[in-house]
């Protein structure tokens, strides 16, 4: 199996924190960011499933520009294989 050795940003996970700070933020929004950190200064990939949420999100017109840079943050940090 092909292992993706990316990793959250600093900026990126700077970001994540604020969204799991701000209790208006979305489930969707939570989620992604909670992976996003998860996934700082570790090798640890996505999830299938959280792929799958993550696709959903930049698919669709309604989540803001912030959720889908987490989203498009939290894929790029997926197994290589799926």
């Amino acid at each position: 199996m092909s292992k993706n050795t990316k990793g959250t940003s600093g900026g990126m996970a700077s970001k994540a924190g604020s969204i799991l700070g701000n209790p208006n933020a979305s489930a969707t929004a939570r989620s992604l960011a909670g992976s996003a950190l998860a996934q700082a200064g570790t090798a640890k990939q996505t999830g299938a499933r959280m792929e799958d949420r993550a696709s959903q999100v930049l698919s669709s017109s309604k989540y803001s520009a912030t959720t889908k840079s987490l989203a498009g943050s939290v894929l790029s940090q997926s197994n290589k294989q799926r």
